[in-house]
């Protein structure tokens, strides 16, 4: 059974999934040229909102969040003039409140008085974020932006993300998955 969707609406996907019956087989939300044009605007719009910063710390929580840093940090770079710097955040499941840098030499007095952009890739209850926003917090930061390619708003804490590439109403019960794979990217509802 074919069907064709109409544009890129997400919903009309969802809709179409449901009804069929392919709940149990993920269906593509984003596929690789989606998710660039999202990164794109994402770079964009931190740019449009920080021109005047002379550099710009991007905070990527592993792994996925690292990716996707990676990528507005290669898009920044081609659109400003700016410096970019880019970490790696590990918060650990069992222990969220003891974060720690993939770099720390290179992290420690750096983001003092910085413009910092906290990166991962889906915002669902918002416990990642947090946890990352209070790892942060332990710096004297001029600004804490956060950035999520997916927003589910599915919040527990009182965490919202400044940059979304996507926001998509769902139930708890669904699962978004983000796979950054080289040239096939692609986010996926089960």
């Amino acid at each position: 059974m074919q069907h064709c969707f109409s544009g890129d609406s997400v919903f009309e996907m969802l809709t179409f999934a449901k009804i069929s019956g392919m709940s149990d087989t993920p269906t593509l939300i984003l596929n690789h040229r989606q998710i660039e044009q999202k990164i794109l605007r994402i770079a964009t719009e931190i740019y449009e909102n920080n021109y005047q910063e002379s550099e710009i710390h991007l905070v990527g929580i592993a792994d996925r969040g690292y990716v996707l840093a990676e990528r507005i940090s290669r898009a920044l770079a081609a659109e400003s003039q700016q410096t970019i710097h880019l970490h790696k955040l590990h918060i650990a499941d069992e222990f969220p409140f003891e974060g720690r840098w993939e770099t720390p030499e290179k992290v420690a007095g750096a983001l003092e008085q910085k413009v910092v952009i906290l990166v991962d890739d889906v915002l669902n209850s918002g416990t990642t974020l947090i946890y990352g926003t209070r790892f942060l917090l332990q710096h004297p930061l001029k600004q804490l932006i956060t950035t999520v390619l997916v927003n589910r708003r599915h919040r527990l804490y009182p965490v919202r993300a400044d940059y979304v590439g996507l926001t998509l109403a769902t139930t708890l019960q669904e699962h978004i998955s983000v796979a950054f794979e080289q040239g096939n990217d692609a986010v996926y509802l089960k």
